[in-house]
C-alpha cells in the first residue's frame, strides 16, 4: 500500500471562521445581520414568541413584587400565570418550528 502524499493546505486553518467550501454559502444571507436586524426579522417571521417572553417576565416581575408586599394569593396567581406564560411562549416556538418546517418542503 502506497503512502499519501504530503498535504499542503492552501490557506492556514482559522477556526473562528466558517470553513470555506467551493460554491457554498453558509449563510442564506448575502450581508451578515446585526444582532438588532435578525431579532427585528426574528420577530417578524414569529411575533408570538417576543409576545409570550414579555408576558413571562411581567407576570414573574409582578408575582415577585406581590411576594414582596406579602401578598401570597396574588403572588401565586401570578407564579401559576408565568407558568401559563412559559407554555405559550413553548407552544409558539414549536409552531413556528413546524411552521418553517412546512414552508422549507415547499
Amino acid at each position: 500500500m502506497a503512502a499519501p502524499g504530503p498535504v499542503t493546505p492552501g490557506a492556514p486553518f482559522e477556526p473562528s471562521q466558517p470553513p470555506v467550501i467551493e460554491g457554498f454559502s453558509p449563510s442564506i444571507y448575502s450581508t451578515p445581520e446585526s444582532f438588532k436586524e435578525k431579532f427585528l426579522r426574528k420577530t417578524r417571521e414569529n411575533p408570538m414568541v417576543p409576545i409570550g417572553c414579555l408576558g413571562t417576565a411581567a407576570a414573574l416581575t409582578y408575582g415577585l413584587y406581590c411576594f414582596h408586599r406579602g401578598q401570597s394569593h396574588r403572588s401565586q396567581l401570578m407564579m401559576r400565570t408565568r407558568i401559563a406564560a412559559q407554555g405559550f411562549t413553548v407552544a409558539a416556538i414549536l409552531l413556528g418550528l413546524a411552521a418553517s418546517a412546512m414552508k422549507s418542503r415547499s
